[in-house]
């Protein structure tokens, strides 16, 4: 069983930055894609950001790129959503996903089906 505790979340005003974590208990992390969603009231779940285990390889959601930026700690098992410029439209409850452990250290996943753990979420709030 695999635990993803997010933290990092916050109210914040438009323009501003925020780093949310996850701390994952698995021990087959180094092997594991990692994955951020979103989900803001009345919408369905939606993809954020994705990382390959090895790190080498990232994804993002097209309204998050060149703002938002997925890293990892394979030695700390963590992993990071690094926010800047953040928009109204920013304003979710953000949660980590983790997959099932793999051999292919390039791949990512972008299909929240293909995430078998979650963590709790946290809450993220922008201002206009």
């Amino acid at each position: 069983q695999v635990q993803l505790v997010e933290s990092g979340g916050g109210l914040v005003q438009a323009g501003d930055s925020l780093r949310l974590s996850c701390a994952a208990s698995a021990r087959t992390f180094s092997s594991t894609a990692m994955g951020w969603f979103r989900q803001a009231p009345g919408k369905e779940r939606e993809f954020v950001a994705a990382i390959s285990s090895s790190g080498d390889t990232t994804y993002y959601l097209e309204s998050v790129k060149g703002r938002f930026t997925i890293s990892r700690d394979n030695a700390k098992k963590t992993v990071s959503l690094q926010m800047t410029s953040l928009k109204p439209e920013d304003t979710a409850v953000y949660y980590c996903a983790a997959s099932r452990p793999s051999a292919y250290s390039g791949r990512y996943y972008i299909n929240p089906d293909q995430y078998n753990y979650w963590g709790q979420g946290t809450q993220v709030t922008v201002s206009s």
